[in-house]
């Protein structure tokens, strides 16, 4: 795990020197399998609020299947294998409740190598950036627990934009609070919607993280 998520800084470093003729780059960061280790966390809480609503677990791989979705949606499709708005609100709000009162550095600390990328990043004069699919509140707690919320000129979630990835808007919106045009931005996400939205929105660059919810192979055929 250090050895790939040290890879992923390196490209992430080498993107953002790649785009250092800019008077500023901004890097954005996921959450959820890219800044934090938080497997554990996400797929206890799902199961809890699956079983307390009468619906049968999930395995990690159904999990993992179907993190590409935001929250409700993924919480309908886990309880009944297809999208209901109504029920996927319901779940996913107490899926947020759930998981944003679990937060910790146990349960959501930063992979290792993710700090000091995230230091020298800074040191080189670029700007930092959150994006999640999950509630902005969880994106706002990790950071906080993790001691790095100051880094972040921008932190946003799905809850806190008009459309989740892979739509362009959360990019749009980050990119806007840093300050920058999108084609100073590079986007690192562990997921195909992380890429998706990043080249929607014009991005300069995007690096896939293999060492979250999806190989390799996944991201770089997305």
């Amino acid at each position: 795990m250090r050895r790939i998520s040290a890879l992923c800084a390196a490209a992430a470093i080498g993107c953002a020197d790649g785009l250092a003729a800019m008077n500023r780059v901004g890097v954005v960061f996921d959450i959820d399998g890219t800044l934090a280790d938080s497997f554990r966390l996400g797929f206890d809480a799902t199961n809890v609020v699956l079983q307390r609503n009468a619906f049968p677990p999930i395995s990690e791989a159904d999990y993992h299947d179907n993190c590409i979705y935001v929250t409700p949606e993924r919480m309908a499709r886990h309880a009944v294998g297809e999208h209901d708005e109504d029920l996927g609100r319901r779940l996913g709000a107490e899926f947020d409740r759930e998981y944003i009162a679990l937060v910790s550095t146990e349960t959501a600390g930063f992979y290792p190598g993710l700090r000091p990328l995230l230091e020298r990043l800074r040191d080189s004069g670029a700007v930092l950036g959150a994006l999640t699919n999950a509630a902005v509140a969880y994106a706002e707690a990790v950071l906080l627990v993790n001691n790095a919320r100051g880094a972040f000129g921008s932190v946003h979630g799905a809850d806190s934009v008009e459309r989740a990835k892979p739509f362009p808007d959360g990019c749009l919106r980050v990119a806007a609070d840093l300050g920058l045009e999108p084609k100073g931005c590079i986007y690192v996400g562990d997921a195909p919607t992380d890429g998706a939205a990043a080249r929607a929105a014009g991005y300069g660059a995007a690096v896939g993280c293999s060492y979250g919810s999806h190989a390799a192979s996944k991201l770089e055929a997305s």
